[in-house]
């Protein structure tokens, strides 16, 4: 089956416009999902859409937006009334704004669609934004209306195409501050953070698909396959857990001699939260003198 866009409309610098759509760029690739089942018959549950003062049960499809401005009071919202907030970015990718490729923090990114031109007609401009953007090592800020909702985007370019990207808003962000409060006081050695290096150095290898894989669903998928089967299926090795308090540059050359892959869980076993390693001080506190 063809994809479908989920935005059609077009694109503007300017003076200049072209026709475009957006597709999503991911799917679902038939992961597992679950039913809830009355374990007592084995049968499916119904989840009853209900009055919550009745308690009468009511059609979905007789469902109507409501805004609570006060508690228990709603304001009943129809699709004329949607149909009026509509904006300009319902129908238009305006490129407001070009910033550096590294400007935007990946973790503003929400969800991604591939911009792409809707038709022959615009083609020639939809090629030259593209490349003047790759070429000034640029990305587009603009906004668009999905779901009846106005959401930021960034546009880059990505080969032969472009990329966008939603954006989540700087007030929608947990605050990482209380998170990584003591952090400024830790200073590590120099010598530590050298050899941390070269084993990171060592390690140094090409991306590829598999470094992402669900392994999670792949195992739950042989548990599923093993119970269809009847068969028992062995628990897998779990990794040895942080087991003692070990000197972390010891750690390190330990890792770096034993060749940094594989070594062992000395490389992977640090200070116990609160500790300090033999002959180390903690952070932030100062060894009796």
């Amino acid at each position: 089956m063809a994809q479908r866009p989920v935005w059609r409309g077009h694109m503007r610098l300017a003076l200049v416009t072209c026709p475009v759509a957006l597709y999503a760029a991911r799917h679902e690739r038939g992961n597992l999902h679950f039913h809830m089942i009355n374990p007592a018959t084995g049968h499916r549950i119904h989840m009853v859409a209900e009055d919550a003062e009745t308690g009468e049960p009511v059609e979905r499809s007789e469902l109507a937006r409501g805004y609570e401005y006060a508690p228990g009071r709603h304001l009943v919202l129809t699709d004329e009334d949607i149909e009026r907030a509509r904006i300009e970015s319902s129908s238009t990718l305006t490129l407001d704004k070009f910033v550096a490729a590294d400007a935007i923090d990946p973790v503003h990114y929400e969800s991604t669609y591939y911009v792409v031109p809707d038709g022959d007609a615009g083609i020639d401009v939809y090629a030259v934004l593209r490349d003047a953007m790759a070429e000034a090592g640029r990305i587009a800020l603009s906004r668009v209306v999905l779901s009846s909702r106005e959401h930021p985007v960034a546009i880059r370019p990505d080969g032969l195409g472009l990329v966008a990207h939603t954006l989540a808003e700087a007030r929608d962000l947990n605050d990482p501050a209380p998170l990584l409060e003591g952090l400024d006081r830790v200073k590590p050695e120099r010598e530590m953070i050298k050899l941390a290096r070269q084993l990171i150095a060592r390690q140094e290898a090409d991306y590829e698909p598999a470094d992402i894989e669900d392994r999670y669903e792949t195992r739950l998928r042989q548990v599923i396959e093993a119970r269809l089967a009847g068969e028992g299926l062995e628990d897998a090795a779990a990794e040895a857990a942080p087991d003692n308090v070990v000197d972390l540059m010891a750690a390190l050359r330990e890792s770096l001699a034993r060749g940094g892959r594989g070594g062992g869980n000395a490389a992977s076993r640090t200070a116990a939260p609160g500790k300090a390693a033999p002959g180390k001080t903690a952070p932030g506190k100062t060894a009796p003198g």
